[in-house]
Order: structure tokens, then C-alpha cells, then sequence
């Protein structure tokens, strides 16, 4: 192991890494997402999540509108 340098190996790492961002990540890939990519990833499905909540209860109330005034 003596004369090897891990120096360039990581250094690539951090490259690779630096230039990660929420449009470039794939949650495919092989390398950990930066803080700053995952807290995005977050945001973004919690968004996602609230969207979704939002029109599931509309949908819910406008079909039990429709119910009550079909009695």
C-alpha cells in the first residue's frame, strides 16, 4: 500500500459532490446526496404531499356535497 495516493480519489469524490444539485441527483445513484440536495428532495415531497392532501380533500367534500344533495 505504501506510495499510493488516495489524495486524487477523493478529491474526485468531492468534484462529483460539489457539483450535485436537486436537478442533477438521481436517487438512483451510487453517492450519498449533500445536505443541501436532500433537504430539497424534502421540501419537495413534503410540497408533494401537501398538494395531494389538499385535492384528496376536496375531492372528498365535493363527492359528499353531491351525495347530501342527492337525498
Amino acid at each position: 500500500m505504501e506510495g499510493i495516493d488516495i489524495f486524487p480519489i477523493f478529491a474526485a469524490t468531492k468534484i462529483k459532490n460539489y457539483n450535485m444539485s436537486i436537478d442533477t441527483y438521481k436517487l438512483t445513484s451510487m453517492e450519498e446526496p449533500t445536505d443541501e440536495v436532500l433537504s430539497q428532495l424534502m421540501r419537495e415531497a413534503a410540497q408533494d404531499a401537501k398538494e395531494a392532501n389538499e385535492q384528496a380533500t376536496q375531492r372528498y367534500f365535493e363527492e359528499l356535497r353531491q351525495a347530501a344533495a342527492a337525498i
